[in-house]
């Protein structure tokens, strides 16, 4: 029972490391967000209110981090660089695409990063679910979202371009 608290308060200390990670990331949306310039593009049909992006993403990142978080605990020291590696790579990915479509209106480009960001989601999936199919499954839901903005961005692309 003494070994509890310490394994408690470690987990409890991965746990916020990856809530702060995938905070930061975030956080670069919130410093680019849509603006005048988003509200006066024409959109594709099925886009939905505004208000339902923040709290999408609000609920994919926390799963996003339960899923590293899971993984992390799972995975034996020597394995971990190489499972959770593309997580990190699909948070920059995640958080770049914020900055090239809002920031720079950067349309296509940003495309180009989805679909990045897409193929390191898919690459997270398969490492996660050889370690926790749990997290693997938490990510699923963030997956059918980026691809559901893939169409959003391509549409915007399209009757924008």
């Amino acid at each position: 029972m003494v070994g509890a608290p310490v394994a408690s308060r470690h987990s409890m200390a991965i746990l916020s490391g990856w809530l702060l990670l995938v905070a930061l990331v975030a956080m670069v949306g919130a410093f680019t967000p849509p603006g005048a310039w988003y509200a006066e593009l024409d959109k594709p049909p099925l886009t939905p209110p505004d208000w339902l992006f923040p709290v999408a993403w609000t609920t994919l990142y926390l799963m996003m981090a339960v899923a590293a978080w899971r993984v992390t605990l799972r995975v034996p020291a020597a394995e971990r660089v190489a499972v959770l590696w593309p997580f990190v790579a699909q948070l920059a990915a995640n958080g770049l695409w914020s900055i090239l479509f809002f920031g720079m209106h950067w349309i296509f480009v940003a495309l180009a990063d989805l679909l990045l960001l897409w193929g390191l989601i898919v690459l997270t999936i398969s490492r996660f679910a050889r370690v926790s199919p749990v997290a693997a499954w938490l990510l699923t839901p963030y997956l059918a979202w980026v691809s559901f903005a893939g169409y959003l961005n391509a549409g915007i692309g399209w009757l924008n371009g």
